[in-house]
């Protein structure tokens, strides 16, 4: 199922048992642009402590209800890696917190998801050596600092990005919903993730 980023902000994260808080943005890669973490704010709980949760916990995204369901108790989440929402998401952090919950690592291999193109659910495929496979260095960035960022064309601006389309089975980013303001007033289109040529972050310009 293909959902806007923007309509799932502030739904309810819901754990074994019970709620932990509510989505706030979501951070992906610059390679393969697919979500590697649900950035919760916990709320009263943890007193707005942000906490990361990956796509492997995630069950389910119920519109109606407005919830993500994920495979984790309130206390693995409690309990998991502590991670600055100042600071850039290291990649010791990330192998620290991939080891607490026993995910394979998404950057050992030359698919998607490590040695997959999917979110593989079987344990017994997470335990399969990495050793030899090959590693990339992922960059994340966050969808609330890449909204905003120009869409550059071959002959000209056309627009800036507003919502990512995500499709829920693989958590990757299909789309960019660009406003094309004064080129195409009142319009917004999608942009393909495929017609990205490159991405100036310098700039905050997407070139395609």
């Amino acid at each position: 199922m293909l959902i806007k980023a923007k309509s799932i902000r502030n739904y309810k994260i819901m754990a074994n048992d019970g709620e932990i808080g509510k989505v706030d943005e979501f951070f992906f890669d610059d390679q393969y642009w697919t979500v590697r973490y649900l950035v919760v704010d916990t709320g009263k709980w943890l007193s707005h402590y942000q906490v990361l949760i990956s796509p492997y916990a995630v069950l389910s995204v119920n519109e109606d209800a407005e919830l993500i369901n994920i495979n984790l108790s309130k206390q693995q989440v409690q309990e998991s890696p502590g991670w600055d929402s100042d600071m850039p998401v290291s990649r010791q952090y990330e192998t620290n917190y991939f080891k607490y919950y026993g995910y394979p690592v998404y950057w050992a291999g030359s698919m998607m998801w490590g040695p997959y193109p999917f979110i593989s659910r079987n344990r017994n495929d997470w335990n399969a050596t990495v050793e030899n496979e090959h590693h990339w260095n992922p960059h994340l960035y966050s969808t609330k600092d890449v909204t905003g960022h120009s869409i550059q064309a071959t002959d000209g601006e056309i627009g800036h990005v507003t919502d990512f389309i995500i499709d829920d089975s693989t958590w990757a980013i299909r789309y960019l919903v660009v406003d094309t303001m004064n080129w195409w007033p009142g319009k917004k289109v999608l942009v393909s993730i495929q017609w990205i040529d490159r991405v100036s972050w310098n700039e905050l310009k997407v070139y395609v």
